[in-house]
C-alpha cells in the first residue's frame, strides 16, 4: 500500500510507537511482536517494522529469537539494579560537569523544571511530574557536554524503557523524590560541582533501594524507573 509509512521515517515512527506502547503498558515484557500486526497497527510497511525491531534489539529493548520472531525483552530486578549502578556513576559525572559548564539558558530551564515539579506534586499531576523528571535528567546530561557519557546512558536506559514512568507513579514516590531532584537542580544552578555529584548519587542510591523493594512483589521483572 502506497499510503503506508516506509523508509527512515517509517522506521523511526515505529520505533517511537513501540517505546510509547512499552511505557504505557500496551506492550509488556515477554510479549511477541508480530511484524504483520505491528505494520497494521502503525500503518507502516513490514520493512519499516523489521528495521525498527532491529534497532530496538540493538538497544536490548527487544530480543529477536531465530525462527521464533521478536518479543519484548524482560529485565530482571538484578539487571535493573546493575544498570542503575552504572547510570549512577555516569550521572554523577554529568552532574559534576554540568555544574561548571551549564549556560544561563540551561540554568534557567533547570529552575523552571524545579518550580514545575513542585506544582506537579502539589497538584497530584503524576504524569507531568514523570515527564519533568525525564527532562531534568536529560538536561543535566546535555549541560555536561559529556557526549561519551550521553551515549552510554542512552544504551543503558534502553532496556528500562518499559518502566520509564512507573516509579514516579508509585504512591508517595513523587513527594519522596522531589527533594532529591531539587537538590540536583540547586547544586547545578549554583555551580557546586561536588554537591551536584553527591545529589545525583543520593537520588540513584534511592532508586536502587526502590528497585530492591520491588523484587518482593514482582521478582521476575522491574515495574519502575526513576
Amino acid at each position: 500500500m502506497t499510503d503506508r509509512l516506509t523508509g527512515a521515517a517509517g522506521r523511526q515512527y515505529v520505533t517511537d510507537a513501540i517505546r510509547c506502547a512499552l511505557r504505557s503498558g500496551d506492550l509488556v515484557p515477554g510479549q511477541r511482536l508480530v511484524e504483520n500486526d505491528l505494520a497494521e497497527s502503525y500503518g507502516a510497511t513490514r520493512g519499516a517494522v523489521r528495521e525498527a525491531l532491529q534497532d530496538l534489539a540493538a538497544e536490548e529493548i527487544v530480543e529477536i529469537v531465530p525462527r521464533r520472531g521478536a518479543r519484548v525483552r524482560t529485565v530482571s530486578v538484578e539487571e535493573a539494579i546493575q544498570i542503575t549502578e552504572c547510570r549512577s556513576a555516569l550521572e554523577q559525572l554529568c552532574a559534576r560537569k554540568a555544574a561548571t559548564r551549564a549556560d544561563e539558558e540551561q540554568r534557567a530551564e533547570l529552575r523552571r523544571i524545579g518550580a514545575d515539579m513542585r506544582r506537579a506534586v502539589a497538584d497530584g499531576a503524576w504524569d507531568a511530574y514523570s515527564a519533568l523528571n525525564q527532562r531534568l535528567h536529560e538536561l543535566v546530561i546535555e549541560a555536561s557536554g559529556q557526549e561519551v557519557a550521553r551515549r552510554h546512558l542512552g544504551r543503558l536506559n534502553g532496556p528500562m524503557v518499559r518502566f520509564q514512568f512507573r516509579l514516579a507513579l508509585r504512591p508517595g514516590r513523587p513527594a519522596q523524590s522531589l527533594p532529591q531532584h531539587l537538590a540536583i537542580i540547586d547544586a547545578v544552578v549554583s555551580g557546586d560541582a561536588p554537591a551536584a555529584a553527591q545529589a545525583a548519587a543520593t537520588h540513584l542510591d534511592d532508586v536502587i533501594e526502590q528497585l530492591r523493594s520491588s523484587a518482593v512483589s514482582s521478582p521476575s521483572q522491574v515495574p519502575l524507573r526513576p
